[in-house]
């Protein structure tokens, strides 16, 4: 502790003269203490009524030259506010430009795909009148293996009471096969 009041007594000298020898070092501690904090409480002062010219307030007791300096600094102040806008609006722009082009890039390879897409389809596609399917009742077929059928078109499955008869196409008259039942 005693060296650390020594070292206190050197700051003090070099800062502040050589204190009174018949004040003790607490007590110029406390001045000095004093005096700093009269020094912050000033300073805090003028920061709070330069706050408040900025914002336009306590205007009255300013001359012009002060008025002038105010003014400057406002300038100033608003240029860069301004040129920090501008680059932001410039930064998103260039990000919104290249996510535009990211975004054509996807279209266009999405367009190629789609038109690949529809040629294989094109080209692949089997015609309804080259396989045989449709309603075409009017074709017939010479190898004797398919027969079309004069029914309605709806599937009927289980036991039914009257046996259908179809000419020719089975094996039995019944719908049954022979061997199968009794």
């Amino acid at each position: 502790m005693n060296s650390m009041l020594k070292t206190l007594e050197r700051y003090q000298k070099c800062n502040y003269g050589a204190p009174e020898t018949n004040i003790s070092t607490r007590e110029a501690l406390e001045i000095s203490s004093q005096q700093e904090y009269l020094k912050l409480k000033a300073r805090y002062e003028t920061l709070q009524r330069s706050q408040r010219n900025l914002l336009g307030e306590d205007l009255g007791p300013l001359n012009s030259k002060d008025l002038e300096s105010l003014e400057r600094q406002l300038d100033m102040s608003l240029k860069q506010i301004r040129s920090t806008r501008t680059q932001l609006m410039l930064d998103q722009l260039t990000d919104l430009q290249r996510k535009e082009h990211a975004l054509n890039e996807a279209n266009r390879t999405l367009k190629q795909r789609l038109m690949e897409g529809s040629q294989i389809n094109l080209q692949w596609q089997p015609n309804a009148q080259d396989v045989g399917y449709g309603r075409q009742t009017t074709q017939t077929q010479t190898d004797g293996f398919f027969h079309p059928l004069e029914c309605e078109p709806t599937l009927q499955i289980g036991y039914q009471n009257d046996p259908i008869t179809v000419g020719g196409a089975g094996p039995s008259v019944n719908n049954y096969m022979a061997g199968w039942l009794p």
